[in-house]
């Protein structure tokens, strides 16, 4: 289906781009496109799909969850001594001088 929705789309715009009908026949796609978009089915498909990707989010986010990979993401820069070696041993306060400008 979505290879079918690819196509279509690739050969509307090639139409729009390559015709030679002028802009009355773009209007017409233009409209007929809109049509399309407003129509209840594609409003509930987009629904649907939205659910979808919602439901596979919190999937992927809860097998990840407890792994390492799921610690390196809440705790990007480490919360080990080893981890945040050297990150902090500079000054902590930063001054500006007259040539920071």
């Amino acid at each position: 289906m979505r290879g079918k929705l690819t196509f279509v789309a690739g050969a509307a715009v090639g139409f729009v781009l390559g015709t030679r009908a002028g802009r009355e026949r773009y209007e017409d796609l233009k409209n007929a496109t809109r049509k399309l978009l407003d129509s209840p089915t594609v409003h509930e498909a987009t629904g649907v799909l939205q659910d979808q990707a919602s439901k596979l989010y919190a999937r992927g986010k809860e097998s990840i969850a407890d792994t390492n990979l799921g610690d390196r993401l809440r705790h990007p820069l480490g919360t080990r001594k080893d981890d945040t070696e050297g990150l902090f041993d500079e000054d902590p306060h930063q001054h500006m001088s007259s040539n920071s400008f």
